[in-house]
């Protein structure tokens, strides 16, 4: 299951920037007594008791504002709200019940989200009672806090995951959640309208115009399909409208959500940096990946051509070897009948369980083949190893000292396991554990 997702809003100079770098464990945030500071959403993974889970931090809604950044800061913490499965409305207990809270809390309630109203800045005992007033809103318990002192977190976090019981999504457990990514106006809606048959994303030849991730539900023979059309992700120098980069955090969730990544290329424009950075997140979080480039139609070639610009993407994301790379035209329907297919491949992939026995087999080979080198004084000796999960398929490998382990040597192994079984269009997750042999 995909992690609930939580966002902190409220007014600005509240200490929501604060108070997410508690529960983060470490300082992300930008934090000054300035409002406004922090205008973009971060994001962070943190964790209280059994729950892991995604932490959003958001500019303050200032409702009642005629100031274009505070504005453009609500529709920001808009999008965390949409996007979030619980919300923490942080509240300045010192500073009081304003005019801004209700408009926030109004806001709020339209949303039907879970709320965990936290009143910050408490910060002993005897201005507790300044939390009383606060109940006022009418959207639930006030929860006294200090973020800057980390008083009354445990009972805030106790709240908040109490409600990660009614976030569920095993009813589509069933589909492949299918996440398309790139940069502006590279075709993923023009694609997604002909893997649907019908213009369900609006296409349009202005970069951006897919701010939000829009879901699509297909069945297939293939399969049962979301289709997820995020907004482009631009260059940070291009970034003009500060709407554009509300869209960063929508993409992200879009690939923590996703069963397969797809990232989509303009045949003309090739790689960009961003494209990079963007699937290296997938990669890091070893997500089914694939590659497709579109637009080949505009493409002057010879039968050399596809071969030559196969490799220079190849070396641009070298992290990515075992994707694999599909050259269509959504426009004009070329190879488009076969994403799909690919993406099922990916998926199967992403979910393949290997036997214990065959792998240690394949194992055993490798090791006969290929004598782990000398590490200092000590050589390395793998005694057996199994997969332990899937989504991403995951090994781990019982040795006799971690420290006698070679990066080269733990990519061997890798590459042995992908030869062996077939693991094209997935990351995997290899761990290494320390055993001493029974004397």
């Amino acid at each position: 299951m995909a992690k609930p997702i939580v966002a902190i809003v409220g007014r600005p100079n509240v200490g929501k920037s604060t108070l997410f770098n508690k529960l983060a464990g470490h300082r992300i945030a930008i934090v000054e007594d300035t409002p406004g500071v922090t205008r973009d959403r971060i994001y962070a993974d943190a964790e209280w008791l059994k729950y892991d889970f995604k932490l959003i931090d958001t500019g303050g809604i200032e409702p009642k504002s005629d100031d274009i950044i505070l504005a453009q800061m609500k529709r920001q913490a808009q999008i965390a709200i949409d996007t979030a499965d619980v919300i923490i409305f942080l509240v300045d207990g010192k500073q009081g019940l304003t005019d801004s809270d209700h408009e926030v809390a109004n806001m709020l309630r339209v949303s039907k989200k879970p709320v965990v109203l936290a009143v910050n800045k408490v910060d002993n005992f005897k201005d507790e009672p300044n939390a009383y007033e606060f109940y006022n809103l009418g959207i639930g318990d006030p929860i006294a806090i200090s973020a800057g002192q980390g008083l009354g977190l445990g009972d805030l976090l106790d709240e908040v995951v109490s409600h990660f019981t009614d976030y569920d999504v095993e009813e589509e457990d069933e589909f492949i959640r299918v996440a398309f990514v790139g940069r502006p106006n590279v075709g993923k809606s023009s694609l997604i309208n002909r893997l649907l048959g019908e213009e369900r994303s609006i296409v349009s030849d202005i970069p951006g115009t897919t701010r939000d991730a829009v879901d699509s539900y297909l069945e297939t023979e293939e399969g049962k399909f979301v289709l997820v059309d995020t907004a482009g992700l631009r260059r940070k120098s291009k970034v003009k409208a500060e709407i554009e980069r509300y869209s960063v955090v929508r993409t992200l969730t879009a690939i923590e959500r996703a069963d397969v990544v797809v990232l989509m290329l303009d045949a003309e424009e090739g790689i960009a940096e961003q494209d990079e950075k963007i699937i290296g997140y997938a990669h890091e979080m070893n997500k089914a990946i694939m590659v497709i480039v579109n637009k080949w139609d505009l493409i002057e070639k010879d039968d050399k051509t596809m071969d030559k610009y196969l490799k220079e993407l190849k070396m641009s994301l070298k992290f990515l070897q075992y994707a694999p790379f599909l050259f269509i035209s959504a426009k004009t329907g070329q190879r488009t009948h076969k994403v799909l297919s690919l993406v099922r491949k990916c998926y199967d992939n992403y979910n393949k369980k290997i036997g214990t026995g065959v792998l240690n087999d394949v194992i055993g080979k490798a090791l006969l083949q290929k004598e782990p080198p000398m590490v200092g004084t000590r050589r390395l000796k793998v005694y057996y190893g199994t997969q332990t999960g899937v989504k991403p398929p995951t090994f781990v490998f019982f040795i006799n000292d971690t420290e006698a382990l070679h990066f080269s040597y733990s990519r061997y192994i890798e590459n042995q396991l992908r030869d062996s079984f077939d693991f094209e269009g997935t990351g995997l997750k290899i761990e290494y554990r320390e055993k001493k042999k029974d004397s």
